[in-house]
Order: C-alpha cells, then structure tokens, then sequence
C-alpha cells in the first residue's frame, strides 16, 4: 500500500481499516505504516471534509505585501512610480519618522474618478493591461495593480484625488484593507495619497525595520533612481520637515549633478550611440572620479532602474586599464528599446529584468562606452559651465606674451628637458629628486633564479607580543631602517622583524578607536576656524547616523541644514584643512564595508577610520616616528595583524639566516 493510500483511510470498526478504495486492513497494520499519526481516521460511514479554503482579502494582501512593501522604501518607489504614470510634472515626497509614521506622496497629475480611487485598491485592479499581449508592451512603472492594495493591507491610507473635469475630488479611507469612509473634498486637479504607520498591524514585520537613518538611506536611494530617471519633472523630498531634495526641472546632465553633487560637473563623458536595436543614452565618470564602491551606478531600461551585474561587467570591461581594479566607475546609463525584447515581470520589485538577447545588449553598452571614453581621450572639449572664478585665472584669460615664452625657455627645467645630455642634472634638482620612484621599473625576475631568503622560514608571530628588550624605545630606536618607505626592520636577539607601516598604524588606530569608546578620550584639536563640508543627500544621510559614535572618536561636528555640516574640531593626527577630504573619505570606505552583515555599524566605522587614517606607503618616517609606532603597536592587545589579518609584521630567524651561509 502506498503513501498516498495510507493518507486515504478513510473509516475504521473493532478491527478493520478501510481505505478510500474499498479495502480493508487489520487494525494491527496502523503501526507499521510511516507517519501514522498523520492519518486521518474517522468513524465508518463518515465523510471526509474538504481542507482548502479562500483566505481573506485582507489576509491575502498582507500575504502579497510581504513580497511588495518589504520596508518603506518600497511604498515610496510605487507611490513615485504611480504619480509618474499618471502625467505629473510635479512630485513631492514627504515623510516623517524615516517613513515609519508617514509617507505622502502628492502629485499634479491628471487624478482619479471616484469610482477608479475605489478600484485603486482592490488587488491585481490596473488601468494598464487589458490583455496577455498587452504584458509585453509595458512602457509605464506600474501595471500589475499591487502596490495600493499591498499598502492598503499593512498601512492606515488615505486618498485624496481629483481630475481636471470634475468640480470635486474623492477622499478615501482605508485600514487593513477595510474602506472605513469615502466622501467628496476640495483640492486642486491631482492626486495625494498619505499611508500612515507601516506595518501597524503585523508588529512583527515592524520590529525587524532598521534605525531610521539605515531605513530614510533607503529611502533617498529610491527616490533618486526615480528622479534620475525623469529630469523632465520637478521632485522634492521633504524629512520630517526639513527639505532633503529640490530638484527643478532640466537637463539629464543636470539632475546627475544635482543628485550626485557639483564634483561632478566637469568630469562627466556623454554617452549616445542609436542603433536599429537600441539607444544609449547617459553619462559616464571620468576616470578620476573612479571610487572604492559602487554608489554612484546607475542603469535604466525604457527609464526603469535595474540591477544588473551583467551589464556592470560591460561597464567594468570598457573601463579596463584606465582605473584600478578595486575601483569602480560612475556611470548613468539609459537604454531604450522595444518592450517586447525585454521582460520586467521576473521579480516583485521589478528591478531584476531579462533581455531576449543579453549578448547583444552587454556588447552594445560596452561599444557605446568605450567610443565615448576614446572622444574624451582624444578631443577633450571644452566645459562652458566651468567655475567663472577659474575662467578668470591669469593662465587661462591672458595670452602667453613673448616676455613670458621666453621667461619660460631659459628655466633649468625647460632646458633639462629640451637639450642634450642634460637630463642627469634634474635628479639636483630637490622638487624632482623622486622621479624615479615613480618611472622605474622593478628588473625582471629570471625565473631560474633562486633568492637567497629561499628556504628561509618566515612565519608570523600569533601568540604573545614580543619580548621585553624589544619594549625599551631606546633599544628599538638603535636597530631601525626604513626600507622603501614602506617597511620597517628591527633587530632583535632572535634575528629581525619585517613590520609593515600601514598595517601597523592600522592595527594601533583601530585599537585607539575601540577603547575611546570603552572609555579612554582620545586627543581632539578645535579649529580656530570650524569648516563646513557639502555632501550628497545620501552620504548626509549616512553622516547623520554616524555622528554619535564619530564624536567618541574625536570629530566634532553638527549637522548645519541642506546636507551640510560644521566641523569644529578633529583627532590630534586629523591635519589642520584636511577635515573634508578625511569625512569623505571615512564614508567612502565605511560604505565599502556596508555589504558585510558580519559588521555591526560601529565596528565597520573603527575598520573604516583606520584604514582610511593609517601611515600609507610612500611615506617617509624619520627615527623618532618609527620608534614612536613600533613602541605603540607592540603595546596593542593583538599587535600581529590588522582588523582584516592581515600581518603588521613578519620574524625572521637569526638561526636560520645563518644555516643558508654554511654558519
């Protein structure tokens, strides 16, 4: 008998079984059959009642809206998308406690009848599709009539709508999916739609949100992607009163800007390439603007944002060469083509699409890419936005008169450079004598060659921290070199240490920063004149969040109102006028952190902070500093490796150098 037999016994007496197929078994059979328990057994004549029921619209909303309104930031994209849909030119965001108490939404578009502001909200309700074919001819945000009715089912939503016909509007209320009033009201030709205490009624989805500057991050990411995509309308983003975002109306050049701050606004390379297939539009970085992450990437197909590894590598790949390896370029690239090539409907936020032919797609973007970067490589035009007072330079504005030509061919340099046999004279020349470190190149290794450290044991010290001579400063401070301003040999009675600068500072950094927090204050300068810093919307954001626990480390800052912050003092071993460029820098490795969920967000601050302040190779160190950060790092709880494990700091045996040279 087999499983589905057993799950079918259906009525029993003193003695027998009787399955749904008429056939009887002995009661001493139950046992032996796996899973018994499950078996259902009724009396014998009974009859077996039907299990499958319809759940509950407001049950099967907040089913759907698990999959749609995962967090605000979901409702704030389709509320944006629907008021783009709907023809405004003006949108305006407005939220209140990162989204969690309020998100509105108001828009001058063409509104809604009384009826349609009803429909609105009942599931899979679309004024988009009236056929299976029309699914493959999308070209608006929304079509599949989830969004209000999933945002119904775990908010408290009220609708007000009018169209430019009809003398009055709709408003509407709504509460776990139940209409608790509609009525007529006064207000001008559009719609606003406010959904009020996400998640009131499923507590438990509420309770795994984040702090609200980790949810109001996410929030500004949406509302870019959507305004990016559409410089052609105005948008505002307004925070618990205070206004994150105005961006008027323009040009596509000049919503990046606007967006992504004015760095960018000469170090933008215009993309445009239109071919039978497809169009490429947008904007790539200039490779100085490469950056440690990839914030600064967006893609847009038929003006909907999409993730896409895939396309990103075709980017990565006509970048080749021109930035790092761990950099990643800007870019802002939209691609049009027919709908019917492209399907959006493979994941519930629809920002996972599938191309009919990916290959053709990923070759396209990266031709259009590169024929753009070679232009600006080899015609680099003129930018008439550029800064008036640059324009006013007197190397820009006046002539190169015949005086100053000739000033200029009779210097040391020039003549270094333009006669013969002179060029040995420029290594006397003080502003020049490290020219070499960056032209020469290390000889080749001839791979039959065997170096004398072959053999050799190196291995890194993983228990206690060195013995106690080495403590002495004045012990360290006669046995120190620098070799290539990187690395730092110390003798020891054992042999010598290999220590690595940068990693060495990093490790003494990350400590200093983890027991400030315990306690210990580390040394702060004020300014005598505090500095003000302009960032993006969404790094303010992530300032915000940051300021508590980067006042225990030493920066003393405030937020200042638009995005912007006051700095009235830094760590003793911040330089005086490098306050900006440490913060965003700081910011800029704190977010390449920010994909690791093993990292608490303090954690990922000090790893950040210290990577980013650390002693980089390259740099010069006299005794003094040497003896001052060999003694700090050996004073460490963990002075053999970096927060990451990477070694400070390699021993090399004094008995083993001594058996390679037959001693």
């Amino acid at each position: 008998m087999t499983y589905l037999a057993w799950q079918r016994i259906i009525a029993f007496d003193k003695l027998r079984l009787t399955d749904m197929a008429g056939i009887q078994h002995p009661v001493s059979f139950l046992p032996s059959l796996p899973n018994f328990h499950e078996i259902r057994l009724l009396k014998k004549g009974a009859i077996l009642p039907d299990i499958i029921q319809l759940l509950p619209d407001n049950i099967a909303n907040q089913i759907a809206a698990g999959e749609v309104i995962q967090r605000p930031a979901s409702a704030v994209k389709e509320l944006l998308e629907n008021a783009v849909d709907a023809g405004a030119d003006e949108i305006k965001l407005i939220i209140s406690d990162a989204g969690k108490a309020l998100i509105q939404v108001v828009d001058n578009g063409k509104g809604m009848s009384d009826t349609d502001a009803r429909m609105a909200f009942e599931r899979h309700a679309t004024s988009k599709i009236r056929n299976i074919d029309d699914l493959f001819r999308i070209k608006t945000m929304g079509f599949r009539g989830e969004a209000l009715a999933s945002i119904a089912a775990v908010a408290q939503v009220e609708l007000k709508t009018k169209r430019a016909e009809d003398e009055a509007g709709t408003f509407i209320e709504i509460e776990n999916s139940q209409v608790k009033s509609q009525e007529p009201v006064a207000m001008h030709t559009g719609t606003s739609i406010a959904m009020k205490n996400l998640f009131f009624n499923v507590p438990a989805r509420r309770n795994f949100l984040k702090s609200n500057p980790s949810e109001l991050k996410h929030i500004v990411d949406e509302f870019i992607r959507v305004a990016m995509s559409f410089p052609e309308i105005f948008f505002s983003l307004t925070s618990n009163g205070q206004q994150v975002f105005h961006l008027e109306k323009g040009s596509l050049k000049q919503r990046i800007v606007q967006i992504l701050g004015n760095t960018y606004n000469a170090r933008l390379v215009s993309v445009q390439e239109q071919t039978d297939y497809l169009d490429i539009i947008g904007f790539v970085g200039k490779p100085e603007t490469a950056k440690k992450t990839r914030g600064d990437q967006y893609f847009f197909v038929n003006n909907r944002f999409i993730k896409s590894a895939y396309l990103n590598h075709a980017v990565m790949k006509a970048f080749d060469e021109m930035i790092g390896k761990d950099s990643y370029p800007m870019y802002a690239l939209f691609i049009s083509l027919d709908p019917a090539q492209v399907d959006i409907n493979v994941h519930p936020t629809k920002q996972e699409i599938k191309f009919e032919d990916e290959r053709i797609v990923y070759a396209f973007v990266e031709s259009a890419v590169k024929h753009a970067l070679a232009q600006f490589s080899i015609t680099p035009t003129l930018d008439f936005d550029l800064d008036a007072s640059i324009q006013n330079l007197d190397a820009v504005s006046k002539p190169f008169t015949e005086e100053k030509k000739s000033s200029a061919s009779t210097s040391s340099l020039f003549n270094s450079f333009t006669k013969s046999h002179q060029a040995h004279f420029i290594e006397n020349k003080s502003e020049l004598k490290h020219w070499k470190d960056f032209y020469e190149k290390e000889a080749p290794v001839d791979p039959e060659f065997r170096p004398l450290t072959a053999g050799l044991e190196i291995e890194t010290e993983t228990h206690q921290p060195l013995h106690a001579p080495l403590l002495h400063a004045q012990y360290i401070s006669e046995n120190l070199m620098q070799l290539h301003n990187a690395y730092i040999v110390v003798q020891n009675d054992k042999g010598y240490l290999l220590v690595n600068q940068q990693n060495a500072h990093e490790r003494i950094l990350y400590e200093r920063f983890t027991q400030a927090v315990a306690g210990k204050p580390i040394a702060v300068q004020q300014s005598l004149f505090p500095v003000s810093i302009d960032l993006t919307a969404a790094d303010a954001v992530l300032l915000t969040e940051l300021i508590p626990d980067l006042q225990q480390l030493g920066f003393m800052l405030e937020p200042f109102g638009n995005n912007s912050f006051v700095v009235q003092g830094t760590p003793a071993d911040v330089s005086q006028g490098n306050e900006k460029n440490a913060l965003e820098k700081m910011l800029e490795q704190y977010k390449h952190f920010s994909t690791d969920l093993k990292f608490s967000k303090r954690e990922k601050l000090f790893r950040s902070l210290a990577l980013q302040q650390s002693i980089k190779a390259g740099t010069s160190l006299s005794q003094k500093e040497m003896t001052a950060l060999l003694t700090d790092l050996f004073a460490c709880n963990t002075p053999n490796s970096t927060p990451n494990g990477k070694p400070t700091y390699m021993s090399f045996k004094k008995d083993e150098l001594d058996k390679m040279f037959g001693r």
